[in-house]
């Protein structure tokens, strides 16, 4: 019975005063400053470096330049930022909040439109095909000076052998000389 009479003090008070707990699914969340949120991505600006990937602690991001995704596993993620920073085409934001949560543990994977995919491929094409012709060019001009500096060297003056020097003739033997008398 006593703990009853103690329980219904705490009944009473809590009839009275506002609820402590915040109704956060009908009101949004306000938080603090600097606290760590989550990692958004604009995938369409992004440029597949993969600097977010080598600055990644975890290792949790994933980038394919050539099929143009993204994927992030937001289980692994510790929301450091670094790959944020660390970003050319900044990209990548820290959004303060929760993910929504889900059933599974699933990476969410990002993938560039197709209008962005075709420019990328056109403008590689483009800057393969400058290189080819800038290859070419150099080629061509390392030709040219081969060529140019050929016909000098074409007929080279063989120098000439050094003549043959005789041998030093040895003195003949002297004959006895008669011995006067």
């Amino acid at each position: 019975m006593s703990a009853f009479l103690n329980f219904t003090g705490t009944l009473l008070k809590n009839l009275v005063t506002k609820p402590v707990t915040k109704n956060y699914p009908e009101e949004p969340a306000v938080y603090p400053e600097r606290t760590r949120g989550h990692i958004e991505i604009d995938i369409d600006q992004c440029i597949s470096c993969g600097l977010c990937v080598r600055s990644c602690p975890p290792r949790c991001i994933v980038v394919d330049k050539g099929a143009g995704t993204w994927t992030i596993n937001r289980f692994d993620c510790i929301a450091c930022g670094y790959c944020a920073s660390k970003c050319p085409k900044k990209c990548l934001k820290i959004v303060p909040g929760y993910q929504t949560p889900a059933r599974k543990k699933e990476a969410d994977t990002y993938r560039k439109s197709p209008e962005v995919m075709e420019e990328e491929r056109r403008k590689a094409a483009e800057m393969a095909a400058k290189k080819a012709a800038a290859l070419k060019a150099a080629q061509a001009k390392k030709a040219a000076a081969a060529a140019a500096a050929t016909p000098a060297a074409a007929a080279p003056v063989a120098p000439a052998a050094p003549a043959a020097k005789p041998a030093p003739a040895e003195p003949a033997p002297a004959a006895p000389a008669a011995e006067k008398e």
